[in-house]
C-alpha cells in the first residue's frame, strides 16, 4: 500500500509542471511533424511505398496533435514552445522507421504519464484531450512495427535503464 501511495504522489504536480511537460510533448510533436515530412518523401524501395504514404498523413496527425498541445499549454497559463526535438536522418529506409518506431515508443510512454498527471489534478478534460491524441499514436507504434515485421512493443512495462 506505502508503493501505491508514492506512485500517486510523484505523480501529482502542478499545474505549472503539468504545462512544462506539455512543452517537452509539444517539441516532440514538432520533431515528428519534421520526421514524418521528411522520411514519407525520401524513404526509398517498392516495400516501402504503402509506409511512404502512411508516414504523409502520420505529419498531418502530428500537427493536429501540436495545435490541441499548444491550446492546452495556453489552457494552464503557459506559453508553448517553438523549438523541435532534433530530428535524425539516414539514407537507410529500415533506420528512418526504428527511429519512428522509437520515437513513438517514447510519445506513448509520455502520454499515458500525462493522463495520470492531469487526472490526479483534475484536469480531465484535458487528460481526455491527450487520450485522443494517444490513441493516433498507438496507431502510429503499429504501422511501423507493422512495417518493421515486428510486434508492437509493450508499452506497459517500465523502461529499461
Amino acid at each position: 500500500m506505502a508503493a501505491s501511495t508514492m506512485e500517486s504522489s510523484e505523480r501529482a504536480i502542478s499545474r505549472d509542471r503539468l504545462a512544462e511537460l506539455l512543452n517537452e510533448d509539444l517539441s516532440r510533436e514538432y520533431q515528428a511533424v519534421i520526421a514524418y515530412v521528411v522520411y514519407s518523401q525520401v524513404i526509398k524501395g517498392a516495400e516501402y511505398m504503402s509506409i511512404a504514404e502512411q508516414l504523409e498523413a502520420h505529419a498531418h496527425d502530428e500537427l493536429k496533435h501540436a495545435l490541441i498541445l499548444s491550446r492546452q499549454i495556453d489552457y494552464l497559463g503557459k506559453m508553448p514552445t517553438v523549438v523541435p526535438k532534433p530530428v535524425r536522418t539516414s539514407e537507410d529506409a529500415r533506420e528512418l522507421l526504428r527511429y519512428d518506431l522509437d520515437n513513438e515508443n517514447e510519445t506513448v510512454r509520455n502520454y499515458r504519464e500525462r493522463v495520470r498527471q492531469c487526472e490526479a489534478l483534475g484536469e480531465f478534460a484535458l487528460a481526455e484531450q491527450i487520450r485522443q491524441i494517444l490513441v493516433d499514436e498507438q496507431d502510429h507504434q503499429i504501422d511501423l512495427a507493422t512495417a518493421l515485421g515486428e510486434g508492437v512493443p509493450d508499452m506497459s512495462k517500465p523502461l529499461k535503464k
